[in-house]
């Protein structure tokens, strides 16, 4: 794919994401196919007309929508934005395209803390995407510690994945560094908080980042864990996640998996 259908892609998801706070339905009704919409976040229904019908009140609550970085790797679209919605939220959404058209869905959503031990905030940092020819490599890099560190593997080779204790995080509850990761990680076990990934389902990148979503346990709850990361010299570098609990079946507007 050229960099040119690249960026019409992000264009088009842009323009969609955009709607949601004009309430103006020309993007959704151009980029969206009709026939075809899968949508895998479970509060909302399959298909292009929810969509549409969810305009008018997304207006009228005063929906803001900030998007900050995009990267795409062929067919899928990721967008990692702020919006107003009932309060700030920090929301990665994934679009995947089909002949110019979008017909799949998935997103993550969680509540913006002001507030972090990093001081950095949850979406901040940089957004220019670098090293295009190591898209395949830094895909491998991270699927390989998301599979060794954080599915457990082979937890021992954590130092490997890092230049010392050079890591900028922008995970809310945990510090720079390696030192901060291990410092979080031993807070939840002294207060007996399960912290499980069990399963991988996506590695999207392009350049010198690259997106995980995983799912797995977070205090006992089925959980989806949306991680991007950013990787410099081979080493990973920086880190934004977005961590959202899965919804019981019961609550479930759509019947397609949560992935």
């Amino acid at each position: 794919m050229t960099s040119q259908n690249q960026n019409e892609l992000v264009l088009k998801a842009i323009a969609v994401l955009e709607s949601f706070e004009s309430g103006n339905p020309e993007a959704i009704t151009a980029y969206v196919n009709p026939n075809q919409y899968i949508q895998h976040n479970q509060g909302l229904s399959d298909g292009r007309a929810a969509m549409l019908g969810a305009l008018d009140h997304l207006k009228e609550i005063g929906t803001k929508v900030s998007i900050k970085r995009a990267l795409v790797d062929g067919d899928y679209v990721v967008l990692h934005s702020v919006y107003e919605f009932f309060g700030p939220k920090i929301i990665i959404d994934i679009f995947r395209f089909e002949d110019g058209l979008i017909v799949e869905h998935w997103d993550n959503m969680q509540e913006l803390v002001e507030k972090t031990p990093s001081n950095h905030t949850m979406i901040d940092g940089p957004v220019t995407i670098k090293d295009i020819d190591k898209t395949d490599a830094n895909k491998e890099i991270v699927k390989s510690y998301v599979e060794n560190i954080l599915l457990g593997k082979n937890p021992g080779l954590i130092e490997a994945y890092f230049d010392g204790d050079n890591y900028i995080q922008h995970s809310p509850h945990m510090a720079d560094g390696l030192s901060g990761l291990h410092t979080a990680l031993q807070a939840l076990k002294k207060k007996n908080i399960e912290f499980e990934y069990t399963h991988v389902h996506q590695v999207i990148g392009q350049g010198d980042f690259v997106l995980t979503v995983s799912e797995g346990l977070f205090d006992g709850q089925p959980t989806a864990f949306f991680d991007m990361f950013r990787v410099e010299n081979g080493k990973i570098a920086e880190h934004w996640d977005v961590i959202e609990g899965i919804l019981p079946t019961e609550k479930r507007k759509n019947s397609n998996s949560r992935f």
